[in-house]
């Protein structure tokens, strides 16, 4: 079987992320809320640095319960500024915290967040057929509409490039070159 994967994936944390998750379609309310706050945590850091983080962010951000985060009070977030296994990024941590009420506004409005960010994209993941990372695009039409709207509904950390991450990573749109193994596995998903 051929297992020429896409290029960035180097390290074995990223190996097994872009062999298990990059890029599948997600229907789930808690795994939409956790990339939404991890994307937003890896503004101007690499991914592999999230990913080595990953488990912490779990635990400190209660599984990535939006209902729980979404009562962060001052001293909680103060107490995750002190914490040594996440990004401590303050701006990064309150918004989180932000992102968690809007999440709960848009899941009372549209009946799951799904429903919601699954719009962006006419419902069905995009499928690209990239032969080169050169030609990925850092964002898109749809993720410019998808931040215009998440800011409008209070969420902050999603402009356009991390929207286009987001969408990246939950199987929004298939961005795993045609030479990659992964990119005919995900096109037998539709």
């Amino acid at each position: 079987m051929n297992h020429t994967r896409c290029p960035w994936a180097k390290h074995d944390l990223e190996i097994a992320y872009h062999d298990t998750e990059w890029g599948i379609p997600i229907h789930d309310d808690r795994l939409h809320f956790e990339f939404l706050i991890l994307e937003g945590a890896q503004a101007g850091l690499s991914w592999l640095t999230v990913l080595k983080k990953r488990e912490n962010y779990r635990a400190a951000f209660a599984d990535f319960d939006p209902e729980i985060v979404a009562r962060f009070d001052e001293n909680k977030i103060e107490l995750l500024r002190q914490e040594e296994g996440i990004i401590r990024n303050k701006l990064k941590i309150n918004s989180a915290v932000r992102n968690a009420r809007a999440f709960l506004d848009v899941q009372k409005e549209f009946g799951s967040f799904d429903a919601y960010i699954w719009q962006f994209t006419d419902g069905k993941a995009i499928q690209n057929r990239w032969k080169s990372l050169e030609e990925v695009p850092a964002k898109t039409a749809e993720a410019e509409a998808m931040s215009k709207d998440l800011k409008k509904r209070g969420f902050n950390f999603v402009g356009p490039t991390i929207c286009y991450a987001y969408m990246q990573a939950t199987g929004m749109v298939n961005d795993h070159l045609v030479s990659c193994f992964r990119h005919r596995e995900l096109l037998e998903l539709e």
